[in-house]
């Protein structure tokens, strides 16, 4: 049987905390940067028969999804997240430096 992968959205990890402690922020998207490697390893370790599932957002319903689709939207997550947390560790060290 296949699993559903529940969908890592833009909404649930880019942009919604406030910047202002970024040691709470960053402790964050360290968590979701590993989530979203993990999502991104198990898509791309699927066999090419297996079926993936999107979850609707504020649901429990699942909708069928293409599955490189999915993991191209995976990956760019995941590279904005590390962006953005690469941004607040630079602003960290100019800060420490000042």
């Amino acid at each position: 049987m296949d699993k559903p992968f529940r969908e890592a959205r833009r909404e649930d990890s880019v942009g919604l905390i406030p910047t202002g402690g970024s040691a709470p922020h960053r402790e964050d998207l360290s968590s979701k940067i590993k989530e979203q490697k993990i999502v991104v390893d198990e898509l791309s370790n699927l066999k090419k028969n297996r079926k993936v599932y999107r979850q609707q957002q504020n649901s429990n319903i699942f909708f069928l999804a293409d599955r490189t689709e999915m993991l191209s939207e995976s990956k760019n997550i995941l590279d904005e997240l590390k962006k953005e947390y690469q941004e607040i560790e630079n602003s960290e060290k100019t800060k420490i430096k000042k």
